[in-house]
C-alpha cells in the first residue's frame, strides 16, 4: 500500500486556511479504485484554485515591495542612485508623449504715433519717426503739441471755413489776398469703415492735424483766403481718368464700404469727397494763374498722384495734381511743372502726362539724385 499526503494552504480574502491533509490509498481493487480517482480529481480541482490566489498574493507582495523601494530612495538622486534604481520609477511618470509646453504669451505694450501713425514701444515718450509726443496734442493745439502745452482758444477751423467761404472769398478779391487754401470739411467724411488694429495713415486726422497747426500759428484762418469748394464736372475728369474709372469710383457712393486694392479704401461718402478734392485743386490753380493770389494751399483728401487712367490705387481716387495742371493750361498756362514731393513714386501721374510735352513731371526721388549728384 503507497500513501501519499499532500499539505495545501488555501488563501481567501486575505486570511490562511488551516492546513489540510489529504490522504490517498492506491488499492487493487476496483472499488477503492475509482474512489482514489474521485479524490484525486477532487484535490486537483482545489490545488488549481490555490495557485491562482497564491499567483494575485505573489503580485501584491512585488508591488508593495516595489513601493516600499520607492519610499526609501532619497530625496535628491544622484545620475548613478537613478541607474541603480531603475525598477524604482513608474514608466508612467515617464510617459510624455502628450507633454506640451507652456506658452506664455508676453503682451509688448505699444502705441501708435497721432502724427505719422507709427508703431511705438510703450516706454517712449516722443515719436521715433516724427517727434510727436505720446499723448499727442496735434488734432487740438497744432504740431508737435505736447500733452502740457497750455490751452489755447483755438479757432474751430471747419465749421468757420463752412460758414464764412464766400464772404472770405470775396473779400479777397477786392484785397487781392495773396494766398489761398482749399479745405472742406465734408472731406473729412472720407474714411475706412473696418476697424484695423493699425490705423490707416491716410485718415480724416491728417487733415485735422494740418488744419489745427495752422489755426495754432495763426495762418488759416488769418492771414489766408478760403475759396468756395465745388465738385469737379464730369467732363474735367473725363480729361485725365477714363469714363470706366470715373463711374467705378461713383459705385462707391452706394456702398457702405468697399476696397480698389488692400489699402485703398471707399466708403459711401469718397466719392463725394474726391469730386469735392479735385474741383479744390482746379479752381485753386485758376485762381493762381489769373492772379487772383499769389499762391495757394490745397488742405485735401482723398489723395490723388497714385491715380493713373484706369485704377484707382495707393490711397488715391482721382489724380488731383493731374486736374489742377489741366485747370492751369485751360485759364492761359502754356507750360505747368509739378514737382511730386513724396516718399513714394507719383506713378499716377506720369502716366496721365507721359504723352503730353506740355506738362512736365518732376519726381523727388529725381531731385534726390540730381542733388547728391552735384557733390
Amino acid at each position: 500500500m503507497v500513501s501519499e499526503t499532500v499539505q495545501v494552504s488555501c488563501v481567501t480574502n486575505g486570511g490562511t486556511k488551516s492546513n489540510e491533509s489529504f490522504k490517498r490509498k492506491h488499492l487493487g481493487s476496483d472499488e477503492h479504485a475509482s474512489a482514489s480517482r474521485h479524490d484525486s480529481s477532487d484535490a486537483k480541482g482545489d490545488i488549481g484554485t490555490s495557485d491562482r490566489d497564491i499567483a494575485a498574493n505573489i503580485n501584491e507582495d512585488t508591488q508593495a515591495d516595489d513601493a516600499s523601494k520607492k519610499v526609501r530612495l532619497p530625496k535628491e538622486l544622484t545620475f548613478q542612485d537613478m541607474y541603480n534604481n531603475q525598477d524604482a520609477f513608474d514608466d508612467d511618470d515617464e510617459d510624455d508623449s502628450d507633454w506640451e509646453p507652456v506658452q506664455k504669451h508676453i503682451e509688448i505694450l505699444k502705441w501708435f504715433c497721432t502724427n505719422c501713425t507709427m508703431v511705438n514701444l510703450d516706454d517712449v515718450f516722443l515719436c521715433d519717426i516724427c517727434g510727436e509726443h505720446k499723448e499727442s496734442g496735434i488734432l487740438r493745439h497744432g504740431f508737435y503739441a505736447s500733452p502740457f502745452s497750455p490751452e489755447v482758444e483755438l479757432v474751430q477751423v471747419e465749421s468757420e471755413a463752412t460758414g464764412r467761404e464766400k464772404e472770405i472769398w470775396s473779400e479777397a478779391s477786392a484785397s487781392n489776398c495773396s494766398t489761398a487754401v482749399g479745405f472742406d470739411e465734408r472731406m473729412l467724411l472720407h474714411s475706412e469703415v473696418e476697424i484695423k488694429s493699425h490705423p490707416h495713415p491716410e485718415r480724416p486726422d491728417r487733415l485735422r492735424a494740418i488744419a489745427a497747426s495752422l489755426s495754432a500759428a495763426g495762418i488759416f484762418p488769418g492771414k489766408c483766403c478760403l475759396i468756395p469748394a465745388r465738385e469737379i464736372t464730369l467732363e474735367e475728369l473725363q480729361m485725365v481718368h477714363s469714363s470706366e474709372h470715373i463711374e467705378v469710383v461713383e459705385l462707391t457712393r452706394q456702398m457702405f464700404s468697399s476696397y480698389f486694392t488692400p489699402d485703398t479704401y471707399a466708403n459711401e461718402h469718397s466719392a463725394h469727397a474726391a469730386r469735392l478734392a479735385a474741383g479744390l485743386c482746379a479752381d485753386l490753380a485758376s485762381a493762381i494763374f489769373s492772379g487772383r493770389v499769389r499762391n495757394g494751399f490745397a488742405l485735401v483728401r482723398p489723395p490723388g498722384h497714385h491715380a493713373g487712367v484706369t485704377q484707382a490705387m495707393g490711397f488715391c481716387l482721382h489724380n488731383n495734381a493731374a486736374v489742377a495742371a489741366l485747370a492751369a493750361q485751360a485759364a492761359g498756362a502754356k507750360k505747368v511743372l509739378i514737382v511730386d514731393w513724396d516718399v513714394h513714386h507719383g506713378n499716377g501721374t506720369q502716366e496721365i502726362f507721359d504723352q503730353n510735352k506740355s506738362v512736365s513731371f518732376l519726381n523727388r526721388k529725381v531731385i534726390l539724385a540730381t542733388y547728391r549728384s552735384t557733390f
